[in-house]
This record gives structure tokens, C-alpha cells and sequence, in this order.
């Protein structure tokens, strides 16, 4: 790809993965980001006028993009472009079309980079870094985080209680998601490590070959 990737994914939801995307965007000034959404032709189980998107719903994903079609102040889209998203894409489809609804935003994307959160998409396509976001101890892990465990470059802990250290929650996912006799050796960050995961990512991008060949020609 002519861009980096950067996935953004979570043990469970209201973990804090919308809150380090959108620390990451102030860091990655030009990046966009992409936001998906799984839906089903039934009632979501919460409030329908917070996140219910079955009337959206059809044959083939459906992609919003652009500042008229994503931006809402309460909702994640509208927290990307208050973060600096040079563009924000939301991805609404069924479990059956999260791979074609990636690749459709994919194709939007422009240079230098893209944000994605989500934890399904990572069974379908590759990325250039994955941050597997978790909490402290209380925290319940679903099952399909599993994919974005196998497929994770770091974990960065989101604890209010402090109980938790980033080297734990690693040995926890492991536990529950790792191979018996292979553990994965993950590097951890917590809030006060963010400009080391900043750091890191910008060392991923700057060796993207593309990325690396406009910055020797002096085009980035």
C-alpha cells in the first residue's frame, strides 16, 4: 500500500480504544481514519438511537466518507475529526461483509496513513503495527478479540485502578488466548508510556518502502 496502517482494537468495548486513536491522530497530523461498525437485520440490544445501524443495512457494505456524512459530535466518527482525521471513512455492513467493507475504505485512503478501529477486519487483511487495547483486571475480554490478539504489535493498558501492569495484562491475554506452550511476547504500554508507542509507530511508518522513498526524495 502507498500508506501505513495502524489497527486500533479492544479486549471489550468502552476499553479506550476510541480515546488512544484520537491520541494518535494529534500525534500523526494528515492520517485518516476508518471506523467499523458490524450490524444485524434485528434490534441491537441497546439503545437504537445510539448505535442501532440495521437500517443501513443491505446488500453490500455501505462506506460514508467525508466530513457531511461521518461527522456527529457524540458519536467516534465525529471524535476522529475533532482528533485532526484529514478524512474519516465509516464502515457499516454484516459479519459477511467486513472484508469487502475494508477493502472498499481501503481504496479511499490517501497517503501518509490510516487509523482503523476494530478488532473483526484483522481476520481478512494485514496491517503495519496493531495495537490490542485492554483494561485492568475486572476488565472481560470477548471472545473475538481473539483476532486482534493474534494479530497484535503491542497492548496498551487503559487502568484506572493502577492494579493492573502493562507486562500482567500481556500474561492474561496469553492465558486466555494464547497457544498451550507458546506465549507471545508483546511489548506493553500504559498512558504514561504514550510517546513510546508513539515513537514506535513512527519508526513502522518511516520504514513503510513507499513511505521511505518519498521521505529520500524529500516529498514527505
Amino acid at each position: 500500500m502507498s500508506f501505513t496502517t495502524i489497527a486500533i482494537s479492544g479486549v471489550s468495548s468502552e476499553v479506550g480504544k476510541t480515546t488512544l486513536l484520537c491520541d494518535l491522530l494529534r500525534e500523526f497530523p494528515g492520517w485518516e481514519a476508518i471506523k467499523m461498525t458490524r450490524g444485524h437485520y434485528r434490534s441491537c440490544g441497546k439503545d437504537p438511537h445510539a448505535c442501532c445501524v440495521s437500517h443501513l443495512l443491505g446488500d453490500e457494505p455501505l462506506i460514508r466518507s467525508g466530513f457531511q456524512k461521518t461527522y456527529a459530535s457524540d458519536k467516534d466518527t465525529g471524535r476522529y475529526w475533532d482528533a485532526g482525521a484529514a478524512n474519516v471513512h465509516w464502515v457499516i455492513g454484516t459479519d459477511d461483509q467486513v472484508e469487502r467493507g475494508i477493502e472498499l475504505a481501503l481504496e479511499r485512503v490517501k497517503p501518509p496513513g490510516v487509523m482503523i478501529e476494530g478488532n473483526s477486519f484483522l481476520r481478512f487483511i494485514d496491517v503495519d503495527f496493531a495495537v490490542l487495547v485492554t483494561g485492568g483486571a475486572q476488565t472481560k475480554i470477548k471472545g473475538s478479540a481473539r483476532w486482534a490478539f493474534q494479530k497484535a504489535s503491542a497492548v496498551y493498558l487503559f487502568d484506572r485502578t493502577g492494579q493492573t501492569s502493562p507486562s500482567e495484562s500481556v500474561e492474561s491475554l496469553n492465558k486466555k488466548f494464547g497457544p498451550v506452550g507458546l506465549q507471545r511476547s508483546l511489548p506493553a504500554y500504559a498512558a504514561g508510556d504514550f510517546p513510546r508507542l508513539v515513537k514506535q509507530i513512527k519508526q513502522v511508518h518511516s520504514t513503510n518502502p513507499y513511505v521511505s522513498t518519498r521521505l529520500e526524495s524529500g516529498l514527505v
